[in-house]
């Protein structure tokens, strides 16, 4: 369906829009698809935008329904494999594993193929068939020593159920396979072997930020002792003022005491004077 050129490059940038936010903002992509959709409803790729945009932000009935859309105006079954985890979503395991064995699998491309592989493997977990989802997820694709877009998360999703069945070796040879494959960081390979194998990761900003706040604590102490150290010598001090008053009063009273005394004799002189006149 062709739309009016004006029309046409607004629907155009809020699809833009969702494209551009849809991993790291999925509740703006989710705007941006609702703009688009009232502004041309009618066209496939405005539907299937909206779709993985309510996909995003786990609202399954949505996307399903906007999926299903697209689909009525494509005829086409690319969006088979989403379209199943739509019935995962929404808690219908059984209807994914139907969509699994349908006849529209066969129409899809490889990378279509192998993504409605792992739709069916998360089904199987679902319903608590560990053992059903590693069978599932065994393939050609699985086996291949070829790196595909879809390798990293194939073999991490292997990995993933040897390791809730508790075959804990095997999985870890499989997410070092998906390590090796992951080129685009898709997965988080790396940080589920490692912590496998024990390794805790440190934010080294947060070790500097712990290491200045230390400086500052040892700086503050260094200043506490050299206050304490000081302080001894502010009291000898205090003690020399003490003894210099101390040695003053001693001279004062010594001085009063002469003085007392020469009075004293003054006194007596004039005593013995006033005896020899009366005689």
């Amino acid at each position: 369906m062709s739309l009016p050129k004006g029309l046409a490059e607004d629907v155009s940038k809020n699809l833009v829009m969702v494209a551009r936010l849809i991993d790291e903002d999925p509740e703006g992509a989710y705007a941006y698809s609702k703009i688009a959709l009232r502004l041309a409803s009618r066209v496939a790729a405005v539907r299937e935008a909206a779709g993985f945009a309510a996909y995003a932000n786990q609202k399954y009935s949505e996307a399903l329904a906007e999926f299903r859309a697209a689909r009525r105006m494509t005829g086409s079954v690319d969006l088979w494999p989403v379209m199943a985890d739509c019935e995962r979503g929404l808690g219908r395991p059984e209807k994914a594993l139907d969509m699994a064995g349908a006849p529209e699998v066969h129409k899809l491309d490889k990378a279509g193929q192998v993504e409605m592989r792992l739709v069916a493997a998360g089904a199987r977990r679902d319903m608590d068939q560990l053992d059903a989802a590693i069978v599932t997820l065994q393939s050609p694709e699985l086996a291949s020593n070829t790196v595909q877009p879809w390798t990293a998360r194939l073999r991490y999703a292997y990995a993933d159920a040897l390791l809730a069945a508790g075959r804990e070796d095997e999985a870890r040879e499989w997410f070092v396979k998906a390590v090796e494959s992951d080129k685009d960081d898709s997965t988080d390979a790396s940080d589920r072997l490692a912590a496998m194998d024990g390794v805790e990761f440190v934010d080294a900003f947060d070790e500097d930020e712990d290491a200045s706040d230390t400086v500052g604590v040892i700086d503050a102490e260094t200043e506490v002792d050299d206050e304490v150290e000081a302080e001894p010598q502010d009291d000898v001090s205090v003690v020399d003022e003490l003894d210099d008053e101390d040695e003053d009063v001693d001279d004062e009273v010594e001085v009063e005491a002469a003085a007392e005394g020469k009075e004293d004799v003054v006194t007596d002189d004039v005593l013995l004077k006033e005896d020899d006149d009366k005689n």
